[in-house]
């Protein structure tokens, strides 16, 4: 039996006597909406972290999760958020850099899972954005993934058969907002909980649950090289490191080589990257924050063979006598073994994470 934190859903029963705004200003639920309250498996964490000027309905989700799969939301009507996040691919594309946006060009950046995202502290490769509730508008309005007008949209959802009535269900309004948008698809991909693999039921402790000693070796291996960045049961620390892949970083394209220094322009930061989350890692090939390597062993023989020196390379790979983490074929072979128990065919799989059958 999954050892979670089950709960109940429950009516919001006096959240609010009319459908108003927070402190803010915004719109908030509406009093019909009803609560969703999450099922997290116990060895991630014990609530979903959510802003109260978002909480989290079953109206709210539904809407989000109708809005993540209908490509309305693109300008030429023929890009969803589902077309670079896929749910058999952990929510991720399978290619190095996308060239499935309306202008056909290629994306500067590898499309990053959005498994357990809620947590992320963070987002994009670079913190380029700061919540959920913010997260989808880069997508949007970049010409070269959604190239959506955010006010056309809007209109474009007003007059829609079916999304008036879901608004105002979700968030008492009839009027929809982009605010409202990016709120109706953050509560959908709080949703996208991945906890449930082979490594999560070994952890618990599960009737059935085991890894083979290959595997386990592979995780003792990984604890000592590994886990230092991807960190926890979530395998990332959320912060930003130079993990060797280049020397040198062009100001071209708004400094997107820059990583994390083009947000903050400070020199310390550039070439740094968010550390991925290592779940479902087998899924979302290729790797990398421009999906250089396309297999595990790629990744692997890089860190043992390949690290370039730079001025901000992460203190972690230059600990040895050479730069980067010694190790030898059979080692890396076992990691690989230990990184295949983090595939959740339960998240994957999951009906309700898939687009709604009407």
């Amino acid at each position: 039996m999954r050892i979670t934190q089950k709960y109940t859903l429950l009516a919001y029963a006096g959240l609010l006597l009319l459908a108003g705004c927070d402190k803010s200003g915004q719109d908030v639920a509406a009093p019909a909406a009803e609560k969703y309250v999450f099922s997290i498996p116990a060895n991630l964490a014990a609530s979903v972290p959510t802003p109260e000027r978002n909480p989290t309905t079953k109206e709210g989700i539904l809407l989000g999760r109708m809005l993540f799969y209908d490509p309305v939301l693109s300008k030429n009507g023929n890009v969803s958020c589902a077309t670079c996040h896929q749910p058999d691919k952990a929510f991720t594309d399978g290619k190095a850099l996308s060239t499935a946006g309306v202008s056909g060009k290629p994306l500067l950046r590898h499309v990053p899972t959005l498994a357990n995202v809620a947590w992320m502290q963070g987002l994009f490769w670079d913190d380029g954005a700061k919540d959920l509730e913010s997260l989808s508008f880069g997508p949007l309005t970049h010409p070269d993934e959604m190239g959506q007008n955010l006010k056309e949209l809007a209109r474009k959802l007003q007059q829609h058969a079916k999304y008036p009535a879901m608004f105002r269900k979700a968030f008492g309004t009839d009027s929809i907002t982009s605010a409202a948008i990016g709120r109706a698809l953050a509560q959908f991909q709080r949703t996208l909980i991945s906890g449930n693999s082979r490594y999560d039921k070994y952890i618990r402790n599960e009737a059935g649950s085991s890894l083979t000693a290959l595997e386990l070796n592979g995780l003792v291996l990984f604890k000592e090289h590994c886990s230092s960045c991807h960190t926890s049961d979530f395998f990332t620390d959320n912060q930003y490191h130079n993990n060797g892949l280049d020397a040198a970083y062009s100001d071209a394209n708004e400094a997107m080589e820059y990583g994390r220094g083009r947000i903050t322009h400070a020199p310390e930061d550039i070439g740094k990257y968010k550390t991925p989350t290592l779940r479902n890692i087998a899924l979302t090939a290729p790797y990398m924050h421009d999906g250089r390597f396309t297999t595990l062993e790629q990744v692997l023989e890089h860190y043992a063979s390949g690290v370039i020196a730079s001025a901000t390379l992460a203190p972690e790979l230059q600990k040895q006598e050479r730069l980067g983490i010694p190790l030898t074929q059979a080692e890396k072979e076992s990691i690989i073994q230990f990184l295949g128990t983090l595939t959740d065919e339960e998240f994957v799989k999951n009906p309700e994470l898939q687009p709604v059958r009407e």
